[in-house]
């Protein structure tokens, strides 16, 4: 609400709200759609679910390729049963282990096994090749750099990216 006290029509948002608005949806839901197509496109080229792909990719770029659990469930916002339920799924496809930290027991290592390893790489390219063919071949590599920049401006939490 703009004012206290004034009619209802003096509330609403005026044009320049609604472009904002709108634009602000345009981002939001297409860049929602992308990824959940980009995802498919993973899926269906290495065979990796979305949540799979994301803790793989994760600890691909993660030093030693391994990371405690808690942090996984924190930079990719899953819950902690749903980082156990898909870790679980990748332990038994054999992709990751998991062991109590040498340093604090109380603490659950997640790691890549070598055939976690390959199988993260052919997602990690089959999700490139996705990207070159949905993106970048249509809006080219100098505004897709340029869109990355901006969203790295953007980011109120830079330090969550899946990044080595």
């Amino acid at each position: 609400m703009r004012t206290k006290g004034r009619g209802m029509a003096e509330k609403c948002p005026d044009t320049a709200d609604l472009e904002l608005l709108e634009q602000w949806n345009t981002l939001q839901a297409g860049f929602r759609r992308l990824t959940d197509q980009l995802l498919a496109d993973v899926d269906a080229k290495a065979g990796i679910a979305p949540s799979e792909f994301q803790v793989l990719w994760f600890l691909l770029t993660s030093p030693e390729q391994t990371a405690p659990m808690n942090q996984l469930a924190a930079t990719l916002n899953f819950t902690t049963a749903g980082t156990t339920k898909v870790a679980d799924r990748l332990t038994e496809a054999e992709l990751i282990h998991r062991q109590p930290s040498a340093a604090d027991r109380r603490v659950v290592l997640a790691s890549l096994t070598a055939k976690g390893q390959r199988v993260a790489m052919d997602a990690a390219l089959a999700l490139a090749g996705a990207l070159r063919e949905r993106v970048v071949g249509r809006i080219g590599e100098d505004v897709f750099a340029r869109a990355a920049g901006c969203m790295r401006e953007l980011d109120p939490d830079p330090g969550r990216l899946c990044r080595p």
